[in-house]
């Protein structure tokens, strides 16, 4: 039986692969495992074995896998009325924006559906552009070491290396990148908090002497690249300048929202009200695709009497709405975000005790259940084990080799350049994160090996 499914699998595998792209990646040597099901905090592969999720796939399955619930909302949604025009109202639509209201920061009162955290960064660069057409203010600020999305314009606001090999041909003009509050790395040379936070200060001047400024985005915890918790303070002198220069503040909470960091949003931790909020991932928990890009009472005011040139066929999905609302549900009826706060601060111990016992261990960080372990090769000049080029050569970097070592014990944990992203599922048991954790620890005897 299990020659059958390995038989199967490499079948399944080689139709992948030769008919179907992997992203971000050379396709050479790509040889993916095949999964064939899943339940609650594991997933299971061609073969029968189990993997323990410890970062929620993509940081986005954040109630785990099988929910009996949402399932079965998408089962009645299809049953009930399974695709229209988004030019109409449905009851699901209005359903999901009296749940958003109760959510969301305050400031945020209408919004806009697609299907991707792409899609929503999208549109919110369509929204401060149409916003200040008038004034011509069309010019946006994104921080480096950010990831806002794949297409033209969600590329050019991601301020890391991924918009490199299509800068030349395939971004939208008027974006500029600005310093990120990554106080392990500080581009400044400059330490917390005797800096007086002077990457959010760095903005003032930008936006004072490259004009034409309307809108900045950043992550408010930085997700892929590293789970960047802002220094205190850093978010509220951002809102500060923006509101002073009259910079519409975007928030891409596409990662960090939905209890994530043991608030509702991010931005919750710091008590920011953003103009412009963007999320998706953890609005269907992954069921279905769903993004949303939330705004302010005066940009909805403003497209009142304007034109608001923006849709997609997949607008307001019914079916997609549907998962939303039984998400939210869940959410609420399992107390998960109190539970990410809490199991956060067993999350946030553990990992100062694996910064401790590796010396290949840089820095740790973490905020609710969102936390990263950083390698370096040495860790009195911080530097990291690979460069971006690497990776974009297809070469294995040692965070490869660390997350395959997990693996063939039977956990899953999501590796990119230096670090490891420890999102579990909301509803992972105690238990659970700390075989995932242990497991982790063990493996890095890899890295340790060849610290210099």
């Amino acid at each position: 039986m299990v020659e059958k499914n390995s038989d199967e699998s490499r079948e399944v595998c080689k139709i992948c692969t030769e008919l179907t792209y992997g992203t971000w990646r050379k396709q050479e040597n790509w040889t993916p495992l095949t999964i064939k099901s899943e339940q609650g905090t594991y997933f299971t592969d061609s073969n029968g074995k189990s993997y323990l999720d410890l970062s929620a796939q993509l940081m986005c399955s954040n109630l785990g896998h099988g929910n009996k619930k949402i399932r079965q909302a998408i089962d009645d949604q299809l049953n009930k009325l399974e695709y229209v025009q988004p030019g109409y109202a449905t009851e699901i639509r209005a359903e999901v924006a009296l749940l958003l209201k109760e959510v969301l920061p305050s400031s945020l009162t209408k919004y806009f559906f697609g299907a991707s955290g792409t899609e929503a960064n999208e549109a919110a660069i369509k929204t401060v552009r149409m916003f200040f057409q008038k004034e011509r203010k069309t010019k946006i600020i994104s921080n480096y070491n950010s990831y806002h999305g794949s297409t033209s314009g969600s590329i050019s606001l991601t301020g890391d290396f991924r918009r490199i090999p299509v800068d030349t041909y395939y971004s939208v003009s008027g974006i500029v990148h600005s310093i990120p509050p990554y106080c392990y790395r500080c581009p400044l040379k400059l330490k917390f908090p005797e800096c007086n936070l002077a990457c959010a200060d760095y903005n003032q001047y930008l936006i004072r002497n490259e004009g034409n400024i309307g809108g900045m985005i950043i992550e408010p915890v930085t997700g892929t690249n590293g789970v960047i918790v802002p220094p205190d303070g850093y978010l509220q002198r951002i809102r500060e300048i923006t509101r002073e220069n009259d910079v519409l503040l975007i928030t891409d909470e596409v990662m960090s929202g939905w209890g994530r960091t043991g608030k509702w949003f991010a931005v919750d931790n710091w008590d920011v009200k953003p103009d412009i909020l963007t999320t998706a991932k953890g609005i269907t928990g992954a069921y279905l695709p769903l993004s949303l890009m939330a705004t302010s009472k005066r940009i909805a005011d403003y497209f009142e009497e304007n034109y608001f040139a923006h849709g997609h066929t997949y607008e307001a999905h019914p079916v997609s709405l549907a998962a939303a609302k039984a998400a939210i549900s869940e959410y609420k009826e399992r107390n998960l975000i109190e539970r990410s706060r809490e199991l956060g601060k067993k999350l946030g111990k553990r990992l100062d005790e694996i910064k401790n016992r590796h010396k290949s261990v840089g820095d740790v960080r973490s905020i609710g259940l969102f936390g990263a372990v950083e390698l370096v090769r040495d860790r009195e000049k911080k530097t990291p084990f690979n460069a971006y080029e690497e990776k974009i050569e297809g070469m294995p970097l040692m965070t490869d080799k660390i997350a395959k070592k997990a693996m063939e014990q039977g956990v899953y944990v999501n590796n990119w350049m230096n670090h490891f992203v420890i999102a579990p599922p909301l509803v992972i048991t105690e238990e659970d994160l700390t075989k995932g954790l242990d497991t982790l620890d063990d493996c890095l005897r890899l890295s340790d090996n060849e610290v210099a």
